[in-house]
């Protein structure tokens, strides 16, 4: 040490030693003593502090007030050179000397004083960059020696700041060596801090240990175990809780809720809603929201709306909850009708409502609706953000206008790899392939990287679009270049996009090469395009496989039927029906939605239900016969029954689109566009009977199947005939 330093040392000393004998003030000591810590030279400020300890240490008032400093002036100095075998040793050397007046009231005033300190710098340290997880436990641990009883609220202190299970252990430990862990909200709050750093084999075996518990206790942990995903140990937790007597409240009974939700546990959720009844807890508004969305997301809409009637007061996620069920539903129009009504009652939306309404707008598929909630977004200023714009783009290319869609994405004020992706699979499904191809490089420009979604619209694109040199492309540059193995999603819309060309070979090679595991859409994809090209072998095979993976899917049955049909094997049909019946699975009915005059109808096969159903027969009789002198037969390979040519033709003329058509035609002004949705795929002869009625009616026709989107007009269709 320099002299130099020693004499700014000796200084400082000296000034605190006169001052403290001369009745200076503890608040200056300590200021003194911070000025002390701006020493820049290690060696002299460690001797500057060791001379104030020995001056000031001879007095219990200016014992305790420069303990403060000092504590400060380790972390100052040793947290950059932390090592913990330094620190401590020099901690107990300092406060070995530390002893405190036998009074009571002396002994008060320094547990507190000690509780004070600890609180403080417990905190104080985490807050420093530089310090570490040891500076802390030494600190803690140098209050061992005192028979001090220890603040609870120190260790708190230390768990809010512990960043990762390590840390919890090492206050875990100190805790039962201060048997502060009999202390109930030290226990709570450890098994807190493990649950929020997902150590839920840790906080469960504390919780187990707790010979108290009370209901913070059970909410935590069965809390943490409906955060991680843990479902059957929350819910087997809460029937312990139930067990125990204690009173419900509406922190406990969410994540049991929330639990039976995500499980689809509908008869559990039952038995809670009845718990909340019997304790009195039926009118809270979070326990409420909770039920309602347990049994909307379990399929139970109808229970879900009896409990949000039943509700005194509905707040913005209860309302959001409600309107989104009824979307999951299938009932969209019941959706959008509770958003009008939300609405009414005073209650405004935000952003995470607007994308629940715009979601339920897309499966309804009704354009006008489209553009009035688009109009309600615009009028409130909702910002286009990289959320709302992504489900703006969804709905309008569900509806059937993809141009709104690329205008929505053109105005979002930010896109990511979600909003690219959505955008090219808007253009996909519309047979736009050409369009969705020039936004993926668009889209490498802009710096986003393409994930597995994104390869999936891309392909899907090229499928759509018969866009077969490109698909290969793409399918063989997405790991070499992008860094993207392909799953079964990429490999399914290869064979899609093989097996419509007729490569259907090339598609068998690709599933026989495949090293993932293959799943229903992959031999979906290849029946589909073995029905289109008439290959029953490896049709048979597909199909073999197909009702292995999914024998319940009705969907899967009639195609296999529908090859057979073609094939005019109708002994093989007749068994295939016979399966179905023996197996109880039940064909699913086409419906067909079409939107007039700002109102959506439903037709089903045969269907004679609307007012108008008499002129809607004689308008199809009509069409029926313009089409035939225009050159229109019957494809009557998509009735599956071995009857008379004639009948089959009658019964395929009243399929649920033809009369959609024949509807639109007596009910819209003449050249207005028709749009409908169907639940099913298009079949070839209503694609065919479509598609002259575009040019007789002189009308455009936006159809929406299960698949893709068609727009007929003019006698052609935008999917080329390639669906």
């Amino acid at each position: 040490m320099t002299s130099a330093n020693m004499r700014i040392a000796g200084l400082i000393s000296a000034q605190l030693y006169s001052a403290h004998y001369g009745g200076m003030a503890s608040s200056r000591i300590v200021q003194t003593l911070e000025a002390t810590m701006q020493i820049d030279n290690f060696e002299t400020a460690v001797i500057t502090v060791e001379f104030m300890a020995k001056a000031l240490f001879r007095d219990s008032h200016g014992r305790r007030s420069v303990t403060v400093a000092i504590i400060a002036f380790r972390v100052r100095h040793d947290a950059p050179r932390l090592a913990y075998g330094y620190v401590v040793p020099y901690t107990f050397r300092l406060l070995q000397n530390f002893q405190f007046h036998s009074s009571s009231s002396a002994k008060t005033g320094a547990t507190r004083d000690v509780n004070a300190i600890n609180r403080s710098r417990i905190s104080a340290f985490f807050q420093l960059k530089e310090a570490s997880w040891q500076l802390t436990q030494a600190y803690a641990l140098m209050f061992l020696p005192f028979s001090l009883p220890l603040d609870p609220r120190s260790f708190i202190a230390a768990l809010i700041h512990c960043r990762n299970p390590s840390h919890i252990k090492q206050v875990h430990a100190l805790a039962i060596i201060t048997a502060l862990i009999e202390n109930l909200g030290v226990a709570n709050k450890l098994v807190y801090t493990y649950a929020q750093h997902k150590s839920m084999a840790d906080a469960y075996t504390l919780f187990s240990e707790m010979r108290v518990r009370d209901n913070v206790s059970w909410s935590v942990i069965i809390g943490g175990f409906a955060k991680v995903g843990n479902h059957g140990c929350c819910l087997g937790i809460f029937r312990e809780f139930v067990r125990s007597g204690l009173l419900m409240d509406n922190y406990t009974l969410p994540f049991a809720l929330r639990a039976c939700r995500d499980t689809l546990s509908c008869r559990t959720g039952a038995e809670i809603h009845h718990l909340v009844y019997k304790f009195g807890l039926h009118s809270d508004v979070f326990i409420s929201a909770a039920i309602v969305d347990m049994y909307a997301k379990c399929g139970q809409v109808e229970h879900a709306r009896k409990v949000f009637d039943k509700m005194p007061k509905r707040d913005l996620v209860t309302w959001t909850v409600m309107i989104s069920g009824y979307a999951d539903c299938g009932n969209p129009e019941e959706s959008l009708a509770l958003f009008v009504e939300m609405n009414e009652s005073g209650v405004l939306p935000d952003k995470i409502t607007m994308v629940t309404v715009a979601f339920a707008c897309a499966k309804l598929g009704a354009m006008h609706k489209a553009n009035m909630i688009h109009e309600y977004i615009v009028r409130r200023k909702f910002s286009l953000d990289v959320i709302l714009g992504t489900a703006m783009i969804d709905m309008f290319a569900k509806c059937g206008n993809v141009d709104a869609a690329r205008a929505i994405f053109d105005r979002m004020n930010g896109r990511n790899v979600i909003s690219w992706s959505s955008m090219i699979s808007a253009y996909g499904a519309h047979g736009h392939g050409k369009e969705a191809l020039e936004l993926f490089p668009q889209m490498i420009n802009s710096g986003i990287r393409p994930n597995r979604i994104t390869f999936v619209s891309v392909l899907s694109a090229c499928s759509h679009a018969g866009l077969v040199e490109e698909g290969r492309h793409f399918f063989q540059t997405m790991e070499k270049d992008y860094f993207v193995e392909p799953d079964v999603k990429h490999y399914t819309c290869m064979v899609d996009l093989l097996g419509r060309a007729g490569l259907l070979e090339e598609a068998n090679e690709l599933i026989e090469r495949m090293k993932v595991e293959k799943d229903e859409g992959l031999w979906g994809a290849l029946l589909g395009a073995c029905r289109i090209h008439g290959n029953l072998v490896l049709a048979e095979r597909a199909a073999r496989r197909l009702l292995e993976l999914s024998p319940r899917n009705s969907g899967y049955y009639v195609l296999v039927s529908n090859i057979y049909a073609n094939a005019q094997k109708w002994g093989e049909v007749a068994n295939i029906r016979e399966i179905m019946s023996d197996s109880r699975v039940k064909k699913t009915p086409g419906w067909t939605w079409i939107e007039i005059n700002n109102k959506m109808y439903q037709f089903k096969v045969g269907d004679k239900s609307h007012p108008q159903s008499k002129e809607i027969y004689e308008m199809l009789k009509v069409i029926v016969d313009k089409l035939e002198l225009a050159g229109y037969v019957p494809d009557t390979n998509f009735v599956l029954h071995d009857i008379d040519e004639e009948l089959k033709a009658e019964f395929l003329y009243t399929h649920s689109e033809k009369l959609a058509i024949a509807f639109a035609l007596i009910a819209t002004a003449e050249g207005e566009t028709m749009r409908m949705t169907k639940n099913l795929r298009v079949c070839g002869d209503c694609h065919t009977f479509t598609k002259i009625v575009s040019s007789i009616a002189k009308r455009e026709i936006v159809v929406r199947d299960a698949n893709r989107f068609h727009h007929f007009s003019k006698g052609s269709c935008s999917c080329g005939d390639y669906w």
